[in-house]
């Protein structure tokens, strides 16, 4: 049946012509769909019917659909007073069709198809959408960068050529997609999850069952859809599941990677909002449930999204030209060095397009391999490509393929948005390029200043902080000395966006060339503040009370140890402090309503930070305080 489905429509048939052809000859795609990206990373999905679309084709191809802007997520643009958005379709990306594999056509007996078609949203004749922003924001890049190539003709020619020779600047970008997938109602105990990642039971092992047959369908779904997956495997979390009498698998609790290639950033964008729904429903339909919560187990590996960056340029003769790879002996070139310059400098306004939710900061601790120092690795030496998986940038080398050359930011998690996150980090390198190449800058000056101690003054980056370390970061420094190297970690989303504020001259960054403006990051501000503390009141807390209810005592006090009553008296204090009100005392959680109907984000941050402490120090105890009882 897939043989005959049709899955992409690529750039070059978007004319009205060939998609009436192609329509005619795919009855079973019934319905269209504009996919517009809010400011949270949301996509809009309605089904507009096939017959009304061909009849009006020419208003979707040369001008706009008008929708109801007060249900995505724009605050302080498309209020409900002025609620209307026009969403124009972008002929220059893929267009997907998505199928209902549970809606068989009875015409046809097909699966009946939605084309989703990427668009822009403008409010007020402005765009205001997270595509447009990395749209705006690439174009920016491609054409700073072209433009200092001209003004520096000096840094093209290790490459033996002139500008005359370009025929374009590519931005080029990739996403990898870690995830974790379960049986429906299935819990695996913590202290399992921790055992088994510990002991890396689970890493690059063998897929069965259920899991196996919903991964290989993803791999080949991608596959028909263009995307050339290139590796699909179990990561480092989970446990081994269990067999039925029926020869069945279940307690299936497992964390899975899927890699597929690189693209330009824009269709990177996309794509990757095209895997998320895949897996999705792929497992859905083998009964599994799949989540792309960054930290969905606490004090077990969270999942993330490695985000890849590079550069290139397309010659007029065809040839592809990777601008990170070195022409002469050394780890980058001028181009490279200066990218991972200019992230890292900047990254504190960066991060908050990067984090936008409690769960994602709770997945950025250390002793996961998941990143808190704005650092970078290159190699112990030229010919030995890092292997640190504790830093924030990670070069990508491969010796034997130049055009491999790339750079990773580790700290995306699955709900980064990812068109944001792409928007923030090119505008960021090219602000590094800048400096690089209006001052002339060598690569032997730009490797000396990446790779300066604190203290060492620099032309570019911040004198008293260093950027690059080949040590592993956790366990070769203080947590005093990672703050002071590397620059403190925000711990809440309060501190991650208040870095806007902190640093207005790394803000302005974001800026440049009109790509984003202060209306477009208030109202990205709004959208993540209203979320941290809709989520930290109606869920954090609710599920705090929950598991503080189920903390119960289990002694029996004629035959308890003094140990015994002692951890529970400290274990029944601290479920008073954390939730129980009196006449004369209020409780944490109630400190931090309060606070955030007053508005005091401050205050509740500060509070966030002593309750997930507090319940840190609930959950050991309880714990140790079981484990010395004989009987419960």
């Amino acid at each position: 049946m897939l043989k005959d489905l049709l899955f992409t429509i690529p750039k070059e048939k978007h004319s009205e012509g060939d998609i009436k052809t192609i329509l005619g000859m795919h009855p079973e795609i019934k319905f269209v769909s504009l996919v517009g990206i809010d400011l949270s990373g949301n996509d809009t999905d309605e089904k507009i019917p096939v017959k009304l679309f061909l009849e009006d084709i020419e208003t979707f191809f040369k001008g706009a659909i008008q929708t109801d802007g007060s249900s995505v997520v724009l605050p302080g643009i498309a209020t409900i007073n002025n609620a209307k958005l026009d969403m124009v379709a972008d002929p220059n990306a893929n267009w997907f069709v998505d199928y209902n594999y549970e809606n068989i056509d009875e015409e046809t007996g097909r699966p009946v198809g939605t084309l989703r078609i990427p668009c822009f949203l403008f409010h007020e004749g402005k765009a205001v959408d997270s595509r447009h922003i990395l749209k705006s924001s690439i174009e920016y890049f491609e054409k700073t960068l072209f433009e200092l190539l001209k003004a520096h003709p000096k840094a093209l020619e290790d490459y033996g050529i002139t500008v005359d020779d370009i025929e374009k600047v590519v931005a080029t970008s990739a996403t990898e997609l870690e995830f974790w997938v379960k049986t429906p109602n299935d819990e695996a105990e913590l202290e399992a999850l921790s055992t088994s990642q510990v002991l890396q039971e689970q890493y690059w092992k063998r897929t069965k069952g259920s899991v196996r047959t919903a991964l290989e369908q993803c791999l080949d779904l991608m596959g028909r859809y263009g995307l050339e997956p290139e590796m699909g495997h179990k990561e480092v979390g989970g446990v081994k599941s269990k067999l039925t009498e029926t020869g069945s698998l279940t307690h299936i609790m497992e964390q899975l990677e899927i890699d597929w290639k690189y693209s330009d950033a824009i269709q990177a964008a996309d794509n990757d909002l095209l895997v998320r729904t895949m897996v999705k429903e792929v497992f859905r339909r083998n009964g599994l449930d799949v989540t792309f919560m960054a930290k969905p187990i606490d004090g077990v590996a969270g999942s993330g999204k490695h985000t890849h960056v590079g550069m290139a340029i397309k010659l007029k003769n065809g040839k592809m030209i990777n601008l990170f790879t070195a022409t002469k002996k050394h780890f980058l070139s001028i181009f490279g060095y200066a990218s991972v310059m200019g992230v890292l400098k900047n990254y504190e306004v960066i991060n908050p397009f990067v984090s936008a939710t409690n769960d994602a900061l709770r997945r950025l601790k250390p002793g996961f391999e998941a990143p808190v120092c704005i650092v970078t690795s290159l190699g112990h030496t030229i010919e030995e490509p890092s292997r640190n998986r504790t830093i924030l940038m990670g070069l990508i080398r491969d010796m034997a393929n130049p055009y491999a050359t790339r750079f990773e930011l580790r700290a995306p998690n699955p709900h980064t948005n990812t068109y944001l996150c792409l928007a923030a980090l090119y505008l960021a390198m090219i602000d590094g390029i800048k400096y690089a190449l209006t001052n002339d800058k060598t690569e032997d000056e730009l490797l000396a200043e990446l790779s300066k101690k604190p203290g060492e003054p620099a032309d570019y980056l911040e004198k008293d902080r260093a950027y690059r370390s080949e040590e592993d970061v956790f366990e070769d420094y203080s947590e005093d000395e990672r703050d002071a190297y590397f620059g403190k970690a925000p711990a809440t989303l309060y501190e991650n966006l208040i870095a806007f504020d902190k640093y207005p001259e790394k803000a302005g960054i974001l800026k440049q060339g009109g790509v984003l403006n202060d209306l477009l990051i208030k109202s990205y501000r709004l959208a993540v503040e209203k979320r941290w503390i809709t989520e930290i009141n109606n869920r954090i807390i609710h599920n705090y009370i929950d598991e503080i209810r189920a903390c119960k005592m289990l002694h029996c006090p004629e035959k308890a140890l003094d140990l015994d009553i002692s951890n529970w008296m400290t274990i029944n204090d601290l479920r008073i402090y954390l939730m129980k009100d009196t006449y004369t005392n209020k409780s944490l959680f109630t400190r931090i309503k309060e606070a955030s109907i007053a508005g005091d984000y401050e205050k509740v941050s500060q509070l966030q930070i002593e309750m997930d402490m507090k319940m840190k120090v609930l959950r050991e105890i309880y714990s140790a305080y079981k484990k010395n009882l004989l009987d419960i």
